[in-house]
């Protein structure tokens, strides 16, 4: 394998790794130990890859500096059928802590909600927000501009809230652990709206 494809296939599993966070092109030079401009040239030959093989379901993008692997547009009507939940009272293990976390804890990065869980969260992340529960609230200050997440207003609609005051309340004092909270956020929401578990921890 020559250092170009090795390159090429490097910054593909950097940027799968970083997620919906994405690199920079400083952070990816440095991972890659070359020069910026090498780093440009290998994202410019993955992001040839993707758009010339029509068989790829995913390409690369650039969003305030910052590279990301995307989905395809072509694929946004398949991608929204398969996030879309015939039984919308159903949620997994998974998606119930991610739910919980981002509840009482808004405005929360995906990073935070991922060292609360003590794994990642991104796939229930995503199914949350395919199905309008969660959405980008913002963007915190700091290196790579992480995106903050909050719940919407269907959020509210779907659980019958008014606004998040009327929430299910914390007797926890705060010094207790996150886990406990979510624990006991899953418990009320569960009784108060009939909501059945399925799966488990996502990976």
């Amino acid at each position: 394998m020559d250092i170009e494809t090795r390159f090429v296939g490097m910054t593909e599993s950097f940027l799968f790794v970083a997620g919906e966070e994405g690199l920079s092109l400083a952070q990816l030079a440095a991972l890659l130990e070359c020069e910026e401009q090498k780093a440009e040239q290998v994202l410019n030959t993955l992001q040839a890859t993707y758009d010339e093989d029509d068989t790829r379901g995913i390409t690369l993008k650039s969003y305030g500096g910052s590279f990301r692997l995307v989905t395809k547009s072509e694929w946004a009507d398949d991608i929204k059928r398969m996030l879309e939940d015939p039984k919308p009272s159903t949620f997994t293990q998974a998606a119930l802590e991610v739910l919980a976390i981002i509840a009482y804890k808004q405005p929360v990065t995906r990073v935070e909600i991922d060292d609360l869980r003590g794994v990642k969260s991104e796939r229930a992340l995503a199914s949350l927000a395919g199905k309008g529960f969660v959405e980008e609230v913002g963007r915190m200050d700091g290196p790579g501009r992480p995106i903050l997440y909050g719940t919407t207003t269907f959020f509210l609609d779907r659980f019958g809230l008014a606004s998040l005051e009327d929430m299910p309340p914390l007797t926890l004092e705060e010094e207790q652990e996150t886990s406990e909270e979510t624990d006991l956020f899953m418990t009320k929401f569960q009784e108060a709206f009939s909501i059945t578990e399925e799966g488990g921890h996502d990976a």
